[in-house]
């Protein structure tokens, strides 16, 4: 894999994001040592403020870094990337914040990070400062239950920070907010599913190789081997193990109430952790366990990993209080807390309702549509293909769900519906199918065709159908400002308008338009997105000008019988 990083020289990318943190945040946190490896609140140390430190490697924002701030950390030291910070950077950190009240060291179990820090704790104790640890040891995958003191931290330490920040924000001593620490660390689990892998700046090279298909369970943020490898499941199906996992060492009991934190490692879309956290909630409604506080987005990354981990923390009074405490800094995303609005109406989205008005003969419109529509849906795949060389691919299911949504509404209608009902009625069908673009045009000009038609009820069909189609395109023209010549469907409508009769003809219309999707193909795109591609829109068609061709075939053809 390509090293492929907006960096400078991989050597210096950890001073440079500390320079550049530092300058963007000035006034929310300051440095503490010379080389910006550390960072502190601004307003440590406080006299009777326990100074909660934490630290280790970079490459994890907002991991470390981010939690510096109001019911939080006092500072922080990080190393290079995946690498401890030294015990010398971490003592000067805690020096720079400590106070007579003490200092907690809050910290993930890494075995670098141990050693540094238990070092550094060594030196402030020398120095008479009073000093205690608490580890982050929530990823449950990384080691046996009766050995969970080996296991690492990960993005579950983010919910210690928030309970014992806040702690250390109430000037609880030393030993309560490390009490505090200890207890929603212990009442913490996370699961993690590694997509992708991370590259380090340095080497260039990925920290481990999944196949397309495949995800690991239990992958460390740093790329360590998890306990599963297998194909990609789905997201439903991930978030069952994880719960199921995390549910055998947490009392998860009918009554609980938890704070959940669902994170991105670096590169995993929001809107896929939604799609976790939505089935999350669901799963734990129905174990009879609450979600009191919520955490959704990238908490603990790493680089551009993709995944997601799941942590839960088990609340009790002393902890929900603490999780919904305020608190601040320049990388920290508030969770939420608090139930949904119980007995609010909610509207249907589906197609709008369209008052059904009839005449005194079954509609020849309505016929032609139930012959037409189940034909169009084929051409979805040839849609799609002409709508990708010149603009994003979505015109073949557009006309194809467009399509089917007009065959179900019309053929719900009597068979004497009129046609102002039929057209409203595939307007509102069509639209809010597929919405896009093409979906929106088609309706708001079946909307004016169906006012038009209505106004010459009694007129022959040919001046119906020409009034129709004048008042269709005209509205298309108005609200997406095409004219004939800008290579739209347009050109294949507007000329009609000039050669339709008393009667509708519809063999003659196809051939027409036909000839002018022809003409028209020569063209340069000047609308939609098509229009971006300038000139190598030429001697490609239009490819609403050819779905709307191919709807006239099908009408011709529901015409004939055939």
């Amino acid at each position: 894999m390509a090293l492929r990083k907006i960096i400078n020289d991989p050597q210096d990318f950890v001073d440079e994001v500390m320079e550049g943190i530092v300058a963007a945040h000035a006034g929310e946190v300051r440095p503490l040592t010379t080389d910006l490896r550390s960072l502190g609140r601004c307003d440590a140390p406080h006299p009777e403020r326990v100074a909660i430190v934490t630290g280790g490697g970079s490459g994890h924002l907002p991991f470390f870094l981010g939690y510096v701030g109001q019911g939080l950390c006092s500072a922080v030291a990080v190393g290079n990337v995946f690498s401890s910070p030294s015990a010398s950077l971490i003592h000067a950190a805690a020096s720079s914040v400590a106070s007579a009240a003490g200092v907690l060291f809050l910290y993930g179990n890494y075995g670098g990070d141990v050693y540094n820090f238990d070092l550094a704790a060594d030196l402030l104790r020398t120095q008479g400062t009073r000093v205690r640890t608490v580890l982050g040891t929530d990823d449950i995958t990384s080691a046996p239950a009766e050995q969970a003191g080996d296991r690492r931290g990960v993005a579950g330490l983010v919910l210690v920070y928030k309970a014992a920040g806040a702690a250390a924000e109430a000037l609880l001593p030393l030993d309560e907010v490390a009490r505090v620490a200890q207890k929603a660390a212990d009442r913490t689990r996370t699961m993690g599913v590694g997509l992708a892998p991370t590259i380090l700046p340095a080497a260039g090279e990925p920290t481990f190789e999944l196949g397309p298909d495949e995800m690991e369970i239990g992958v460390g943020i740093h790329g360590e081997r998890g306990i599963h490898r297998g194909p990609l499941e789905s997201a439903d199906a991930i978030t069952d193990r994880f719960l199921e996992t995390i549910a055998e060492e947490l009392d998860l009991l009918d009554g609980s109430r938890v704070a959940v934190l669902v994170n991105g490692l670096g590169a995993t879309p929001l809107e896929e952790l939604y799609v976790v956290y939505r089935h999350l909630r669901s799963a734990l409604a129905s174990r009879g366990v609450s979600v009191a506080h919520r955490f959704v987005g990238e908490y603990v990354t790493s680089l551009e990993m993709a995944g997601v981990s799941v942590s839960i923390m088990l609340l009790d009074d002393e902890l929900d209080a603490l999780l919904g405490a305020p608190a601040a800094s320049p990388f920290f995303r508030p969770g939420s807390a608090g139930t949904a609005a119980e007995g609010t109406p909610l509207r249907d989205s589906a197609a709008a309702a369209v008052e059904v008005r009839t005449t005194d003969r079954p509609s020849g419109l309505r016929t032609l549509l139930l012959g037409a529509l189940p034909a169009m849906p084929a051409h979805a795949e040839e849609l799609r293909q002409l709508d990708a060389d010149v603009g994003d691919g979505d015109l073949g299911i557009t006309v194809a769900a467009g399509s089917e949504a007009v065959l179900r509404a019309v053929s719900d209608l009597p068979a004497e519906a009129s046609e102002p009902t039929l057209l409203l009625a595939a307007a509102s069908a069509f639209a809010s199918a597929n919405p896009s673009t093409f979906a929106a045009l088609v309706g708001t000009g079946l909307i004016a065709a169906a006012e038009a038609v209505d106004a010459v009820a009694d007129r022959p069909a040919g001046e119906r159908f020409a009034t129709g189609l004048g008042a269709f395109t005209a509205r298309v023209s108005e609200r997406g400002g095409a004219q004939l010549g800008d290579k739209t469907f347009l050109d294949v409508l507007l000329p009609l308008l000039d050669s339709v009769g008393a009667e509708v003809d519809l063999a003659e219309i196809e051939a027409s338009a036909q000839q002018l999707l022809a003409d028209s193909t020569p063209l340069q795109n000047r609308r939609g997105r098509a229009a971006w591609q300038g000139e190598r829109t030429r001697g490609l068609p239009d490819p609403g000008a050819v779905a709307v061709t191919r709807f006239l075939t099908a009408l011709r053809r529901a015409g004939e019988g055939s």
